[in-house]
């Protein structure tokens, strides 16, 4: 396996049969929201045409060919050299037939691919608004983490014009800008169905949402019920460890 692997470059285990993932530790390495979102859509069904917006490393679209049937994913990422980190991913995986990447920019996307083609949008976008947070970071953070090539408004955007009428939208997004999502979730025709607030504990406020939107859906909304990561001794809490060995 080494020989796959370039300058900073690690191969992490997925747990979850014999996939894995190539990750640069300099650059932006995936998170539990990412698994908690994965897993939030493994609902999908058989023969699910998809699309990850900002796909990075490609940890979404494994994740799915590992938990679904479904039929296909487009990955679209901006940065090309992690673009290609993914196309290796893939290719260590034995998933060149279902999982395919495209470089470009999520703004430009309706340009390059059928319009009302797709059954489901899945995203882990950048959470940061430009100019805040901290930005002494490389430029592959900085763009994983900041609303720096496309915001909110331009993801959800996207999305509508891809999707098959009542295609399924999902997204991990951090549950402080809630009333952004679902006014531009609106705003676009895709009907918040499902929302999940995720916790590290029973004592911090919640810190990540969890959120399922449908294309011209009508309205009705269902809160579900919370997901905490930790117990009150600190250890992953049942759920977490049942989603980890799905």
């Amino acid at each position: 396996m080494q020989n796959v692997l370039k300058e900073d470059e690690r191969i992490d285990e997925l747990g979850i049969g014999k996939f894995k993932i190539i990750q640069n530790k300099k650059g932006f390495c995936f998170g539990i929201d990412s698994v908690l979102l994965s897993d939030f859509a493994k609902e999908i069904k058989t023969g699910s045409k998809v699309v990850d917006l900002g796909t990075g490393t490609g940890i979404l679209g494994i994740l799915l060919c590992a938990k679904t049937n479904l039929s296909s994913v487009l990955g679209v990422e901006i940065q090309e050299e992690v673009a290609e980190m993914a196309r290796r991913s893939i290719v260590m995986n034995g998933l060149e037939k279902k999982f395919t990447i495209l470089t470009t920019d999520v703004k430009k996307l309706k340009n390059k691919i059928k319009l009302n083609n797709y059954d489901v949008v899945i995203t882990n976008p950048p959470y940061k608004k430009i100019n805040t947070g901290k930005i002494n970071e490389n430029e592959k953070k900085l763009i994983s983490k900041h609303e720096i090539t496309a915001d909110l408004s331009e993801f959800i955007k996207t999305s509508y014009s891809i999707l098959k009428d009542n295609g399924a939208f999902y997204m991990v997004h951090r549950a402080e800008r809630l009333s952004d999502i679902i006014y531009e979730l609106r705003k676009n025709k895709l009907e918040p169905k499902i929302i999940r607030f995720v916790y590290s504990n029973e004592i911090e406020d919640s810190k990540l949402v969890l959120i399922k939107a449908i294309k011209n859906a009508k309205s009705f909304l269902k809160v579900d019920k919370p997901l905490y990561i930790y117990d009150n001794k600190g250890n992953y809490t049942s759920e977490i460890f049942k989603i980890y060995n799905k």
